[in-house]
This record gives structure tokens, C-alpha cells and sequence, in this order.
């Protein structure tokens, strides 16, 4: 199998036990994700904060050869709420033709994009990536994009794929060799038709409408063959280089209902290995898998979890 595989976690817990761990394993790519929902954009900040504190840590697997990414719907950080007042027009209308500060903007406002480009460019100075792959995703949230009347011919996607284009423009003045993936997640599941990606720009699928208790490529599962339809359509629009699949295989937050104590969790290890296999013979250049809610909370109330060295030798 040539498919590389690779985790994320949040950031609060990555303690002395991940860091053995990783430092152990044969993985070669890591994220970190602040927690995402309603308050990304403050998880986001105070990840930036932070990051000092978990500096050396990552300096450590980097130096082992560890590619260290950070993976985060940033959208709202990139255009914060509180521009609502002065530049209402930025910001996305909905269906009843209200102008809205929840989530995401207006992609047909070009001031907005040049906005979230300086952003990104700061964003990139705050979180750089060695292996120069950034992961700042569009808002967490259905029916969240534009209905204005220059966006309302746009489908989510293709207002995903101009916003995503803004954001590696403005990677780029921070970091001139810069990729950036297009987050193909619940509204923006299917491949932009109107607007072309720029070139830097690499596929990141995330079927989290899936069922999870069955391979992703079992076509008895009516709700895993939508999620798979949409697959040619993205690799004829994206190409397969950097190509990443994000999964939720090993995802106890996701079970836990985001909720703490952590619950007990069991991973179920035919599902992965079939998915796996699947995005292999598909030609993804890797696949990685959210393993939240497993850190020192999830130790104390369950006594840790050993699998977790099974999937970390197996890459």
C-alpha cells in the first residue's frame, strides 16, 4: 500500500505520552486542530497564542521527520463578526436576502477576498508549514454560503473554490511556495463547476455524511454511495497531487458527541483497513483520521488507548 498515512489532534492534548508515541511511530505527517463549531475562529486565536507553549514538542518531530500541519475552519478569524457594521456587504446573505455575520462572506465582494488574503498571509506567519501544506477551511456549517444576487448562481462549492483561491493567494506572500486544499465537506461535498482552482491548490475529502461502522466503498450503503459519487468529479477538477483524505476513524470527539468525559472508545480496525485500501487504489497521495478525545483525560478515565500503536506502526 503507497498511501501515507497520518493523525490530528487538538491542540491541548498533545503531552509527553503523544509526543513518545509519535516519536516512535512510522508516521510522517501530524496535525493539530483546534476545535471547530460556532467558536473556531476563538479556538483558532488562542491556538495562535499558544503555540509557544507547544513549540518545542513540535520542533522535536519535525526534527524526526514529522511534516507538522495545523488543520482549522479559519474562515471566521480571517473575517472577523466585528466588521459586520462598517462593511455589511463583506458577509454572506441568506435565503431571505438578510445579511448575515455567522459564517462565511460574500465570494462576489472583492473587497472581502482581499481582506481574508491579508489574513491568510498573517495566518501563514502565525502557523507556518515546513511541508508548506496549509489547511484553512471555510466556515463549520451548512446552508452557510451567499444568496446574494451576484453569488446566488454559485453553488457552495464554487463559492468554497473562490474563497480558497484568496486565501492561498494571501499564503503566498508569506510563504512563496504555499499549497492550499480545498475542503470538500457536506455543502461543498461536490467539485466546483464555474470556478477553476489556482494552481496550489490540493484536494482534501472529508465524507463525514458517511456511515462509520461500514467501508466507504461498501455499495450497499446508500448514504457511503453518495459520498463516493462525488469522487471523479473531484479528482478530474483537483488532480490527485497532495491529493489527502480526512477521516474519522480513530475520532472519539465525533463519538463523545464533542462533549467531555471522553467515552470509552473502540476503533473499529476493518473499516480503516478498508478505507485505506479504497482511497490507495484510488491514487490519494495520503489519508489521515482525527484521533481527538484520546489524550491524558481519556488515559485517566480509561486507562489510555493501545491501539493507538497499532495504527501508528502500521504506515
Amino acid at each position: 500500500m503507497n498511501i501515507e498515512r497520518g493523525l490530528l489532534i487538538h491542540p491541548d492534548e498533545l503531552s509527553a505520552a503523544w509526543e513518545e508515541r509519535l516519536l516512535a511511530s512510522r508516521l510522517r505527517r501530524f496535525g493539530l486542530h483546534p476545535v471547530g463549531g460556532g467558536h473556531a475562529n476563538l479556538s483558532m486565536q488562542a491556538f495562535i497564542d499558544r503555540r509557544g507553549e507547544y513549540a518545542p514538542r513540535l520542533a522535536r518531530l519535525e526534527a524526526a521527520g514529522i511534516a507538522v500541519e495545523h488543520e482549522m475552519h479559519a474562515l471566521r478569524w480571517m473575517l472577523p463578526a466585528s466588521l459586520f457594521d462598517a462593511h455589511p456587504d463583506w458577509f454572506r446573505m441568506d435565503a431571505d436576502g438578510k445579511r448575515n455575520a455567522d459564517c462565511n462572506l460574500c465570494p462576489s465582494n472583492g473587497d472581502a477576498l482581499d481582506y481574508v488574503s491579508e489574513r491568510a498571509a498573517e495566518a501563514a506567519r502565525h502557523l507556518p508549514a515546513a511541508s508548506h501544506r496549509y489547511h484553512f477551511w471555510t466556515d463549520d456549517g451548512r446552508n452557510s454560503y451567499c444568496s446574494c444576487p451576484s453569488c446566488r448562481g454559485l453553488s457552495p462549492s464554487d463559492q468554497a473554490m473562490l474563497i480558497t483561491n484568496a486565501i492561498l493567494r494571501g499564503l503566498r506572500h508569506t510563504d512563496p511556495l504555499a499549497k492550499q486544499c480545498y475542503l470538500a465537506y457536506y455543502d461543498t461535498l461536490a467539485a466546483p463547476r464555474k470556478v477553476e482552482p489556482t494552481d496550489g491548490i490540493y484536494l482534501e475529502y472529508a465524507p463525514m455524511n458517511r456511515e462509520f461502522d461500514r467501508p466507504l466503498s461498501d455499495a450497499d450503503s446508500a448514504r457511503n454511495s453518495v459520498q463516493c459519487t462525488a469522487l471523479p468529479d473531484l479528482i478530474a477538477c483537483f488532480g490527485l497531487r497532495d491529493s489527502l483524505a480526512l477521516e474519522y476513524w480513530l475520532d472519539n470527539s465525533m463519538y463523545s458527541r464533542w462533549t467531555k468525559p471522553p467515552k470509552y472508545f473502540e476503533w473499529n480496525r476493518v473499516v480503516t483497513e478498508a478505507d485505506l485500501t479504497y482511497y490507495d487504489s484510488l491514487g490519494f497521495a495520503a489519508a489521515t483520521t482525527f484521533a481527538c478525545y484520546l489524550g491524558p483525560d481519556y488515559e485517566t478515565a480509561h486507562g489510555g488507548f493501545p491501539e493507538i500503536g497499532e495504527y501508528l506502526a502500521a504506515n
